[in-house]
C-alpha cells in the first residue's frame, strides 16, 4: 500500500483500504484511511491518467489536420 502524510496525527503512515481515484482534472490519486486515527488520507500520484475515448469530429465536417 501507499504512504500519505495524516494531517492529524501529523506523520507518514501507510494508507488503509486505498482506492485509486481519477480527479477533475484528469490526475491519479489515491483515498483511503489512517491505520491510527482513522481520517481520510488522500496522495496525489504523479501523472495524468490515459484517455481512453478518442476526440470524434461531427459527421459531416472534414477533420483539420495540419
Amino acid at each position: 500500500m501507499p504512504e500519505g502524510y495524516c494531517v492529524k496525527c501529523k506523520a507518514k503512515k501507510e494508507i488503509v483500504g486505498g482506492v485509486e481515484e481519477t480527479m477533475k482534472n484528469g490526475r491519479k490519486a489515491i483515498k483511503g484511511k489512517c491505520p491510527t486515527c482513522g481520517t481520510v488520507m488522500f496522495k496525489i500520484m504523479g501523472g495524468k491518467a490515459a484517455n481512453t475515448v478518442p476526440a470524434e469530429t461531427e459527421p459531416g465536417k472534414p477533420s483539420v489536420t495540419s
